[in-house]
């Protein structure tokens, strides 16, 4: 009797450490690095050339053993950019929201019906703080800082940008010629990932770039 009692205990502990397991690998585990500069050519836009800096958010696979189960989606995804100096203090003392470069503009629809042109106002574009799904083994592009035609400054790029003045040049998220560690971080469901990387931004634009940080870089909060 006294057995069999504790294998039925032992069972359900199993059981219910098994359970735990499956649950925690399932959850989404998320991983950002650093994306391909995206550059741009415009023509009638506040800008004519444009370099946008961005990071990659992943939700990464299961591992093959347990490929039979379904990571679940990271849903819901957002978060903020917090820009600092060198020695770890913030520029702005605040975070920027971050921009996925998925989402659409967050500028109003322009529609030709015959002669007549007529704009749609989705209020959805307008909303300063984005969300993204992510699904397993998929990833999302997210906005980081952009740098227009022979500027010396770059600013950090987000929904904001679009209602500046001057517009895109935004000037709460103005970042003159140097280097800077931007810190990211992204929330889903409870789920949270962070990473710092630093911003070079004391060189021409077709060299602006994020690199990854160095031994030592470390931000005060």
């Amino acid at each position: 009797m006294g057995t069999t009692l504790f294998e039925v205990i032992l069972g359900a502990v199993v059981a219910i450490l098994i359970t735990i397991w499956v649950e925690n690998l399932r959850k989404p585990k998320l991983k950002l690095q650093i994306a391909s500069p995206s550059d741009r050519a415009y023509q009638n836009h506040p800008a004519r050339d444009v370099r946008f800096l961005g990071l990659e958010l992943i939700n990464k696979p299961l591992p093959r053993i347990a490929r039979w189960m379904q990571r679940n989606a990271a849903l819901q995804c957002h978060g903020t950019i917090t820009f600092y100096h060198l020695d770890g203090q913030n520029v702005f003392g605040r975070a920027m929201s971050v921009r996925w470069s998925g989402s659409p503009e967050p500028v109003p629809t322009r529609v030709s019906i015959g002669n007549q042109h007529v704009i749609i106002v989705d209020p959805a574009r307008f909303s300063l703080q984005a969300r993204m799904d992510v699904y397993p083994g998929e990833s999302e592009r997210l906005d980081v800082a952009a740098k227009f035609d022979n500027d010396e400054d770059c600013y950090g790029w987000s929904n904001e940008n679009y209602f500046s003045t001057p517009i895109w040049r935004h000037p709460n998220w103005q970042l003159p010629s140097g280097r800077y560690l931007v810190k990211v971080s992204v929330v889903s469901a409870g789920e949270r990932c962070s990473s710092i990387f630093r911003l070079i931004n004391d060189v021409v634009r077709q060299d602006f770039r994020l690199e990854k940080t160095l031994p030592g870089d470390k931000t005060f909060d």
